[in-house]
């Protein structure tokens, strides 16, 4: 038999480049330390934000489209909970326009957790106010629930603004909103001392500049951790991490060159939120059967995971 030194030298160069790419696969998965888990409740399939609480429940949320309401799930995907909310009587449909994140943190009543819902989505720039509703974290669950809120609608000094990034500081006290699309988005800040149904005015507190074009450098989610010290935005292609000195504002934090975390790509992933002691971070796509992702946080210099 002739042997075509051609074809196995053709064949070895693929098997070696197979194996390499397995590897570097393999690599990224155990880095990222990712969970095998999906979504399973069908309504699940527009997630846009996560916020998980102290008791590691995930809390998530559909955009445009769904009713005033949000879902607890466990770290597995199972539903726990259905969240219903009085949402905006001028919106006779739904409740809502587009929510986009969620967030957790302090209040009006010291010592105790809320959650924040942003129906802060404006993809054709005419709302004349974004709304973010407030909930105390609940403690007992039912498959389907009303939850008592308070609302805030929120304007931008500069007119209105396509957003999906809500977080909340937990040492300045405010609500942390991040315009989605311009090339420099925009930082803006409002107090989380409101009352119910107050119209506040939102302070432009800078700007923000990240690598890429196009969808790459869309800011579609973030989230300040429970002591305040870290901060991840989240673009499309990207998981950007920045660690806090001291009491400085955010603004200033995010002036500086941003780490990149590790990131599986994901279909369309909009949602990402700190683990409670700060150590991991999940992500979770749009979609139907949505995987969860957990991910540990490197140890850098100076950061909580060390």
């Amino acid at each position: 038999m002739t042997i075509d030194t051609n074809r196995v030298k053709a064949f070895l160069l693929t098997r070696i480049t197979f194996l390499i790419f397995s590897l570097i696969c393999l690599g990224r998965g155990a880095a990222a330390q990712s969970t095998a888990v999906k979504i399973i409740p069908a309504e699940l399939s527009e997630i846009s934000g996560l916020f998980i609480s102290n008791d590691n429940l995930l809390y998530v949320h559909n955009d445009s489209g769904d009713t005033s309401r949000f879902f607890a799930i466990d770290a597995k995907g199972s539903l726990v909970s259905r969240l219903y909310f009085k949402g905006d009587p001028s919106q006779k449909h739904f409740g809502v326009t587009d929510c986009e994140d969620i967030a957790g943190g302090p209040g009006i009543v010291k010592g105790k957790s809320y959650i924040y819902l942003g129906d802060i989505g404006d993809n054709n720039g005419n709302r004349p106010y974004v709304t973010i509703y407030r909930f105390a974290e609940p403690n007992k669950f039912s498959s389907n629930m009303q939850i008592e809120n308070e609302a805030v609608h929120l304007k931008y000094p500069n007119g209105p603004q396509d957003a999906e990034t809500l977080m909340v500081d937990p040492i300045s006290k405010e609500l942390i909103i991040i315009s989605k699309r311009q090339d420099s988005v925009g930082i803006y800040s409002a107090t989380l001392l409101f009352k119910n149904k107050d119209t506040i005015t939102l302070k432009k507190k800078g700007s923000l500049f990240l690598p890429g074009k196009g969808l790459a450098k869309y800011v579609v989610s973030g989230d300040i951790s429970r002591d305040g010290r870290q901060i991840i935005l989240k673009t499309y292609t990207n998981v950007y991490y920045w660690l806090r000195n001291g009491k400085e504002t955010i603004s200033k934090t995010l002036m500086r060159k941003p780490i990149k975390l590790p990131y599986i790509l994901e279909r369309q992933g909009e949602a990402v939120g700190f683990s409670p002691d700060g150590k991991a971070y999940y992500c979770i796509s749009e979609g139907k059967n949505a995987i969860i992702y957990r991910y540990n946080i490197p140890k850098l210099p100076g950061s909580a995971s060390n």
